[in-house]
């Protein structure tokens, strides 16, 4: 009986051991299709967020390239402005250029407003008032309603005080794009 019983046993563990390997083969294989999954699946994830944010950086430096010419133009057409006011020069073409570039810009700044970081933003409100500023004064000069304290003088001042806050606002700008180091405080 022995002798019968000892193969029989061999047998069974035999079969046993040749079912449990293919099941153990099976969950290790299930498993690391389940990893290669969860991998494949955290590539995607991570490649949307990749895109995302390269949108998202990109329509910044969209928003931020239309807002800087719109600024400059503005300012450009109030520097033609003043020297006209000073030179007694001022025409109808002039004024008409003044509109459309304060149209301009007010409607790039408007557009900005969604786009813009509070860093950049408060950077650009400051500009926009400082242009804003300039442009009242230099239209109470042309339009001979200036008030107490306006002059050209005045007027040049102010618009030598204007590129400060121009060129901050670009600064931030480059900040906020990674193009530019922040500035170091001691």
């Amino acid at each position: 009986m022995d002798s019968s019983v000892s193969p029989i046993v061999i047998a069974v563990l035999g079969i046993g051991g040749t079912l449990a390997a293919a099941v153990i083969t099976q969950r290790g294989a299930d498993r690391a299709r389940a990893r290669e999954l969860e991998h494949t699946r955290q590539l995607q994830r991570d490649e949307r967020e990749y895109n995302t944010r390269q949108a998202r950086l990109e329509a910044r430096r969209t928003c931020y390239a239309a807002l800087s010419a719109g600024t400059r133009d503005l300012a450009n057409v109030l520097t033609r402005v003043l020297h006209a006011l000073e030179n007694n020069e001022v025409t109808e073409e002039l004024r008409s250029d003044l509109e459309r570039a304060r149209r301009e810009h007010r409607m790039r700044h408007a557009e900005a407003q969604m786009v813009l970081p509070d860093s950049v933003a408060a950077a650009a409100s400051t500009a926009n008032r400082h242009l804003g500023d300039l442009y009242g004064l230099l239209m109470r000069l042309d339009g001979g309603t200036a008030q107490r304290g306006e002059s050209l003088s005045a007027a040049r001042h102010s618009m030598d005080q204007l590129w400060d806050p121009l060129w901050r606002m670009r600064h931030v700008m480059r900040v906020d794009l990674g193009i530019t180091e922040p500035e170091q405080t001691p």
